[in-house]
């Protein structure tokens, strides 16, 4: 039977998106599925669909770093609001990119997201970024520069248009297949999808 693959379409400036990042991969060692992670940008998704993040709502953004810190306090894992937000998350995403090519997108992925939503660092800065890639054994520098090239620039566009085409209007969005999920707390419908306990 072939594994089953879950794709991860992630950007480090969403809340929810860091904390589906902490729970994506034991979930899919539990299904015997594989995490293909995803870097897209999500204002262009939400630029294409109409949508917008919860933060420029006002009565969700009353609401919404009190839900972060629930959901973080049900998963075990730390939380900080950050001292920059919004953030503007194109360097890291592509650094994102360019850490898959390498072999390190999950690991970068995690550390990126870590270093803003529980370490209070600015993801925008060449600095942290390089910082974060050296944390996860990358050349810090190296990383930086492949991030500014063309074809990792367009992998990125690509990686979100395929988003909005596919159904995606938020983040963090999950496909299986054409089958979408979409936020932290649909990872228990994930799960229970992968394991036939709900059909699509």
């Amino acid at each position: 039977m072939e594994q089953p693959t879950i794709e991860f379409f992630w950007d480090a400036a969403s809340p929810y998106t860091y904390l589906a990042a902490t729970q994506v991969e034991p979930l899919a060692a539990r299904a015997g599925a594989v995490v293909v992670w995803r870097p897209f940008l999500l204002g262009k998704v939400f630029e294409a669909t109409g949508n917008r993040m919860p933060a420029a709502v006002p009565a969700k953004a009353k609401h919404l770093f009190c839900d972060v810190q629930r959901w973080a306090q049900h998963y075990g894992v730390p939380v900080a609001f950050p001292k920059v937000f919004p953030v503007h998350s194109v360097l890291a995403l592509r650094a994102g990119i360019a850490a898959a090519e390498q072999g390190s997108g999950a690991a970068f992925a995690t550390a990126v997201m870590r270093a803003y939503w529980a370490d209070g660092g600015d993801i925008s800065q060449p600095e942290v970024v390089s910082a974060v890639a050296a944390s996860v054994g990358l050349d810090g520098a190296a990383l930086l520069l492949q991030a500014q090239a063309q074809p990792v620039k367009d992998q990125l566009r690509a990686n979100t248009e395929e988003a909005v085409r596919r159904g995606a209007f938020g983040a963090p969005s999950f496909f299986v297949g054409e089958q979408m999920f979409w936020g932290n707390d649909r990872l228990v419908l994930l799960e229970e999808f992968l394991s036939g306990k709900i059909a699509a």
